[in-house]
């Protein structure tokens, strides 16, 4: 294929996230220059409607800044977007247990606290990529401490630390969700790359963690992953055992094609590529176009009143699992999922006349949320994306082999 193709991909994805994303934010309500921190709830100009905040997205936009310096350079509006955020995070997101906040407010109280450990997710390569930025062992170390905590409470629930209720029923029904490994692989796999002298480590507990998303959620019978299974991987014949999420398991897909390139596994790849295409079958809309955001893997009635919508960051996995997947094989149904994906994600999600992106849209490609930021979005995915988006197609636009990406 002519390299040329990659090349214009490239300078349109870069210029997508340098002069319109990231603008967007910079300019926004984002930065709260009085307490520091984060304020992604913002509309449709970028001014704020609520100024609580989301303590994943103190992590995620941290991230976020930290790894444009670590990508493109440092610049000064960059760098002082990240220090915005960290400070914030170390001194008003972390609880005396050492378990994360879920909301804070404005000025750092805690409003809500939840079991799962997405937060300590985020904070963890956050504090992982900062830290490499600015040469911080001591916000490295951080990073590594809560991500020991994390696998703590993974390999032995019991030992969490943030009790909800003096009383569990869990063991009425045992179950396990694949977000929980999933987050954990992205965390080690980004943990490799900042401490590489625990390369070797990290590795391990990536294969462990990738070991468990195919062990219990990869059903090759069903064709799926599924969201939700029994302590041992049993299919649970109820809406929540039943559920399928495109997104996440594309998102799963190039988490494990990017283990596969890091070990040279083709097995692996090949599992990782199964995952993405049946993902890309079960959520495609073939009347509308663009990715519904649940589905029944037996055909049966969905329980999640969004299940039809259309959701910005499942298109944004998307868009990275099927470049990848080409740039691993060559094989061109992946590139034309891609420029299919393309088309239909900045022809619907994309604001043309103020910048970045809608989050989320009707079945029929409507705009259902006019807001540009929510509890939930934020600069994440989409700047992600339009990051890897780049290193991809300049990787294919140079001939050159695809690399690890976190």
């Amino acid at each position: 294929m002519d390299r040329e193709i990659f090349s214009a991909y490239q300078k349109y994805y870069r210029s997508k996230l340098l002069d319109d994303c990231i603008p967007f934010w910079l300019n926004s309500d984002l930065l709260d220059k009085e307490y520091g921190g984060y304020i992604t709830s913002v509309d449709r100009e970028g001014k704020s409607y609520n100024d609580d905040k989301s303590v994943w997205f103190q992590g995620r936009c941290l991230w976020t800044f930290s790894a444009l310096c670590n990508s493109y350079g440092k610049r000064e509006e960059w760098v002082e977007a990240a220090n915005s955020g960290v400070k914030f995070l170390n001194e008003k997101c972390v609880d005396a247990d050492g378990r994360m906040f879920f909301t804070v407010t404005k000025e750092g109280k805690p409003l809500r606290k939840r079991r799962y450990m997405y937060s300590e997710s985020f904070y963890v390569i956050s504090m992982a990529e900062y830290g490499v930025m600015t040469g911080n062992k001591e916000a490295i170390a951080k990073a590594e401490k809560c991500f020991d905590l994390m696998l703590q409470i993974y390999r032995n629930p019991g030992s969490d630390p943030f009790k909800i209720t003096p009383k569990s029923y869990a063991s009425t029904r045992a179950d396990r969700a694949v977000a929980v490994p999933m987050v954990l692989v992205s965390s080690a796999q980004l943990l490799r790359r900042c401490v590489p002298e625990r390369a070797e480590y990290y590795t391990e507990i990536t294969r462990e963690m990738v070991d468990a998303i195919l062990k219990y959620h990869y059903k090759e019978d069903k064709h799926c992953v599924l969201e939700c299974v029994g302590a041992n991987g049993e299919f649970i014949d109820n809406p929540a055992g039943r559920t399928i999420n495109p997104g996440h398991s594309m998102e799963n897909s190039w988490f494990l094609m990017n283990e596969a390139i890091y070990s040279k596994d083709d097995e692996l790849l090949k599992k990782a590529l199964n995952i993405l295409d049946w993902s890309l079958e079960w959520g495609w809309d073939k009347e509308y176009g663009g990715f519904i955001y649940f589905t029944d893997c037996s055909g049966r009635p969905c329980e999640q009143l969004e299940h039809d919508m259309k959701l910005w960051w499942v298109h944004n996995e998307a868009l990275i699992a099927t470049l990848l997947a080409y740039g691993l094989t060559g094989d061109e149904k992946y590139f034309n999922w891609f420029k299919k994906v393309h088309d239909y994600s900045f022809g619907h999600f994309s604001d043309n006349d103020l910048g970045e992106w809608y989050g989320y849209l009707h079945r029929d490609n409507t705009v259902s949320h006019t807001q540009k930021g929510s509890m939930w979005k934020g600069p994440y995915h989409y700047p992600r994306m339009l990051m890897l988006i780049d290193r991809i197609s300049g990787l294919l636009a140079a001939g050159k082999p695809m690399e690890t990406l976190l």
